[in-house]
């Protein structure tokens, strides 16, 4: 048989050795870490945390690998659960602009909790976690967003198979046996758009059942029980099944691996919202600091927007108009425009259920409308234009940030600061600053913080 693409994949990342990561991917999985500890820790007290860490503490098992904040230890897959599940609870969490996929809250739970189960060390995780970043970016691509398209959400449909190719690195799994817990990652492969329409809470479990079943998928794989090989091209294959046949460019998925790292291109999110309207909170901060605005003298607001992203955050348009859920206000371009142009930002406290009934936000969200621009979409990019009463007209691109390490810190200090005091925040980020962190010192850290919080 020649090589499958899992099999290319495997064979690459079952090899790779911590010097061949670049110095570049190593601090940004680094960063990866930090970011995805802090939005497990914001979200510990919140109601879908407490529900999520109630179902994985319920499982009981093996304790293998800490659950952060329930000063419990359950086994890896539980534990991955658990925690990949809070990762993404805020949508605050990174994520590639081709695919839409969120790599992050799925990638580092799993190589967080099989790192402890296995004792690995810190470089092992930082490489297991490049791994899995580059496998979601080029199964991602491979799709774009035409797996958006047809109604599912496109992390539960590829986070699998980076969480299988994580955790395989790190259970010490052979190019076969990790291609083969990818063909066994592809049955758990799943996730439903429909939450959209009410606003309701499956979204952020497609990442925990993502996390949970790559590990189980590398576990039996490791127990001999193998998965196929042809699971991506095949003709009942990942992206026939769920795109149909002939719509996947799959050469690329395995072009220049170890050359070209794609991992590195998923977006850090710096505010709670889906990625596709975190350019016009940007734009509207910059310009209601720059102009000195007030929502009284603001006619209206313009976004011309991709049309992909229209049914994602802007229609149907009268839910967006008064979001009736955490979900529905993370998915509204116009409530959080206009809560950047009221309030001067855009935090938790801006989506939480206390905050949605703002009659001033609310009023200026009414204000605030869409054009799709079919020139648009290449990535998160749009324009924002901002027409005031007195005739004055600002007009600015709307384009994604650079990844800024300074603000990805800031952003840790502030939710971590939610579940712990100042020096344990000052101990967690030392810890994964350290060249070849303990995975088991960090855990530590994190169990303490959670339960004395």
């Amino acid at each position: 048989m020649t090589d499958t693409l899992s099999l290319q994949l495997a064979a690459w990342s079952s090899a790779l050795t911590p010097g061949d990561v670049p110095e570049d991917q190593r601090a940004l999985a680094r960063l990866r870490v930090l970011d995805s500890v802090g939005l497990i820790l914001v979200v510990l007290d919140s109601t879908q945390g407490k529900a999520a860490l109630e179902v994985a503490l319920r499982q009981g098992g093996v304790g293998e690998s800490t659950v952060i904040g329930a000063g419990a230890r359950l086994p890896a897959g539980w534990a991955a659960l658990a925690h990949a599940t809070l990762a993404h609870c805020r949508d605050f969490d990174d994520t590639f602009a081709d695919s839409v996929v969120h790599p992050g809250s799925v990638v580092v739970a799993v190589a967080l909790a099989v790192g402890e189960a296995t004792g690995a060390r810190g470089d092992e995780i930082l490489t297991a976690i490049a791994a899995g970043y580059e496998v979601a970016a080029r199964l991602g691509a491979a799709a774009g967003r035409k797996l958006h398209a047809r109604g599912f959400h496109s992390t539960g449909i590829v986070g699998p198979f980076s969480a299988a190719v994580t955790a395989a690195r790190l259970y010490g799994l052979d190019g076969r046996q990790t291609a083969q817990a990818m063909g066994l990652a592809g049955s758990m492969s799943g996730g439903l758009m429909e939450f959209i329409a009410d606003g309701s809470w499956s979204k952020w479990l497609h990442t925990g059942w993502a996390a949970h079943g790559g590990i189980v998928a590398a576990e039996f794989s490791r127990a001999g029980f193998p998965g196929p090989l042809t699971v991506l091209e095949g003709d009942s294959g990942l992206y026939n099944a769920f795109i149909g046949a002939g719509e996947a460019a799959l050469g690329p998925v395995t072009a220049g691996l170890g050359r070209d790292w794609r991992g590195g291109a998923a977006e850090f999110k710096y505010y709670p919202c889906a990625h596709v309207i975190q350019p016009y909170i940007d734009v509207a901060l910059d310009l209601r600091a720059e102009h000195s605005l007030v929502p009284d003298e603001i006619a209206e607001v313009s976004c011309a927007i991709a049309p992909w992203c229209v049914p994602i955050v802007c229609e149907p348009r009268e839910p967006r108009l008064a979001p009736a859920t955490e979900l529905q206000a993370i998915a509204s371009l116009p409530f959080l425009v206009a809560a950047a142009l009221v309030d001067g930002e855009v935090t938790l406290d801006t989506i939480a259920a206390a905050n949605l009934n703002n009659t001033e936000v609310l009023a200026l969200t009414r204000r605030v409308v869409h054009v799709a621009d079919p020139a648009l979409g290449s990535g998160f990019d749009g324009r924002l234009t901002i027409h005031a009463t007195d005739g004055r007209a600002f007009e600015v691109p709307a384009v994604s940030a650079a990844a800024d390490g300074g603000k990805v810190r800031a952003k840790f200090r502030r939710n971590a600061a939610r579940a712990c005091d100042p020096s344990h925040i000052a101990a967690i980020e030392a810890v994964i600053d350290e060249e070849a962190f303990g995975v088991g010192a960090l855990m530590k850290l994190l169990d303490v913080s959670g339960t004395n919080s």
